[in-house]
């Protein structure tokens, strides 16, 4: 029996028994453009704040934001998912800015589009597919929670290590706004879906927001955010032009290529491992498939053109595309949509946008969280196998405290390991005595995981003095696995029996280098299983 399948069956049935995230809306033109605007409302604080934690001006991550939403959406292979600056991506950037500067980053954002580009045209994004459920989980759970911690940055004013919490007045203020916005989101669709939820939350929110200003009452607004972040003092509005078309001015000699490469692999690695896994989570929620080869072209296209219109580069984004798949977004319309309203905020409504109280962004958010979170998972502890459900918590806990890419590889090699593990106890042998001849006939793979219990089937001592090892329905897969049977022909050596070995590949035969005389080896004609070993590299 196939054990980690079977995990995996049971872990997606309990998980089906609670309604998903589903929105049965049809793809068209009203609900893209209009999800398309929600979510370019809930951009502008987002780029702004990871610009700043990439220690750049927030134009660069507006600028990002829209290039990437826009070019990923055309080119790229999931359309609703949403694209932008990311914190993921700006954090890895950080130190590059602060050592070398802006020119550097976008030098390094250049590569990295390139990078991504290469990955998607030599087909490498099928490997999505290789990271097991348990860990899809844990990386939404992961997710969520860090959207979430997010939040909590606007409850605080003041710049750097000045930041205290909110006077009661606004606090108070702020706490039933977003009580105020995540209400709406939840009762208007009973009501009609015929106008985004979160769109109307904002609307209403940002109005109520306006005539509390007007009495007098303190409500925190984007440009108090970008304000409250700007170490420099200088900055006073969210209003650019558009980007420029520059060459990096940076020394194009192999020290830059030193400098900005290992940025650019790190950065397009977590990129595609998060736009990847976000597409694949929008293909579970819409019930569709997106292409991943297409989306790494479309990411790394995104990003290559940053480098060159002064943008910090990013990939996709998971809150983003909750947003917009919550409002009924499909389609690459709700995408280019958004990067399009985007644009034209910072270019003629920043006044607007500068004026939307963070309340109805946090509200939303809030939301996203709700969402996003896999609830599900908290019910399958009893249900699934203990490592299924150790992994869910080891992914999320990784996510939290250390970063996404990190997260995924410790929990891709964590249920590699379990599943060697479950498939190492699995090699068995029937057993059968005839003139004298003991057959051991083998079931299941032999391989590193399955050495040790292959090596405890025989008896070496009260075998008679001729032993038949059939090879038909197992597979040597490793060198491990050669090192098991060389060891087995040695314990037959010293007892002074004779073993033959039945049914192998070619590549077995040629591997055994203990065997000598003692063994006798039959090779079943055209068989092409390789065996993973250097020596036959």
């Amino acid at each position: 029996m196939n054990t980690s399948k079977t995990h995996t069956d049971m872990l997606k049935q309990e998980q089906n028994k609670i309604v998903k995230l589903v929105i049965p809306k049809p793809r068209n033109l009203k609900n893209d453009m209009l999800s398309g605007l929600t979510v370019a409302l809930a951009l502008v604080p987002e780029a702004i704040a990871f610009s700043f934690v990439a220690g750049v001006d927030p134009k660069v991550g507006l600028y990002a934001a829209f290039m990437m939403g826009l070019i990923a959406s055309i080119f790229g292979g999931r359309p609703g998912m949403i694209s932008g600056a990311t914190g993921a991506v700006a954090v890895i950037y950080t130190a590059l800015v602060a050592n070398y500067g802006v020119q550097y980053l976008f030098a390094a954002v250049i590569l990295m589009g390139c990078i991504q580009i290469l990955f998607g045209v030599l087909k490498f994004g099928k490997f999505i597919r290789l990271i097991p459920h348990p860990v899809m989980l844990g990386f939404v759970n992961g997710l969520a929670i860090i959207i979430f911690k997010a939040q909590f940055g606007q409850f605080y004013t003041g710049t750097g290590e000045d930041k205290v919490l909110l006077a009661t007045q606004p606090l108070v203020i702020m706490l039933v706004l977003i009580a105020a916005t995540m209400a709406i989101c939840i009762l208007l669709p009973k009501f009609t879906n015929a106008v985004p939820a979160t769109l109307v939350s904002i609307v209403v929110i940002s109005i109520v927001g306006y005539f509390l200003n007007q009495n007098g009452f303190e409500v925190r607004n984007v440009l108090d955010y970008v304000k409250d972040n700007d170490k420099t003092g200088t900055i006073t509005t969210i209003a650019a032009g558009l980007p420029q078309f520059n060459i990096p001015k940076v020394p194009f000699t192999f020290d830059t290529l030193k400098i900005i490469f290992p940025f650019s692999i790190l950065a397009a690695a977590v990129g595609l491992i998060e736009s990847l896994m976000t597409l694949t989570l929008v293909d579970e929620l819409t019930e569709t498939r997106g292409r991943g080869n297409k989306e790494c072209i479309g990411q790394g296209l995104g990003n290559f053109v940053n480098g060159f219109f002064g943008g910090m580069g990013g990939c996709a984004m998971i809150g983003q595309s909750m947003i917009n798949i919550r409002a009924g977004g499909r389609g690459r319309t709700s995408g280019i949509t958004a990067a399009v309203c985007l644009l034209g905020f910072v270019l003629f409504g920043s006044k607007l946008i500068e004026m939307i109280p963070l309340a109805a962004l946090v509200g939303v958010m809030f939301m996203v969280v709700i969402g996003t979170f896999e609830w599900t998972s908290l019910r399958l502890m009893k249900k699934v196998p203990a490592s299924d459900f150790f992994i869910i918590v080891l992914v999320s806990t990784v996510t939290v405290f250390e970063d996404l890419a990190i997260a995924v590889l410790v929990g891709v090699i964590a249920s590699a390991l379990v599943f060697a593990w479950e498939h190492g106890k699995a090699i068995t042998a029937t057993t059968e005595v005839k003139d004298d001849k003991k057959l051991y006939k083998l079931n299941g793979p032999l391989f590193f995981g399955s050495a040790a219990t292959f090596k405890e089937l025989f008896d070496f001592q009260n075998d008679p003095k001729e032993i038949i090892i059939d090879f038909e329905n197992s597979r040597v897969c490793d060198h491990s696995g050669i090192e098991a049977i060389n060891n087995v022909t040695e314990r037959y050596a010293q007892n002074n029996k004779k073993l033959h070995l039945l049914n192998l590949s070619k590549e077995c035969s040629i591997l055994l280098e203990k065997a000598e005389s003692i063994v006798e080896v039959s090779v079943i004609e055209g068989l092409e299983w390789h065996i993973a070993d250097d020596k036959l590299a």
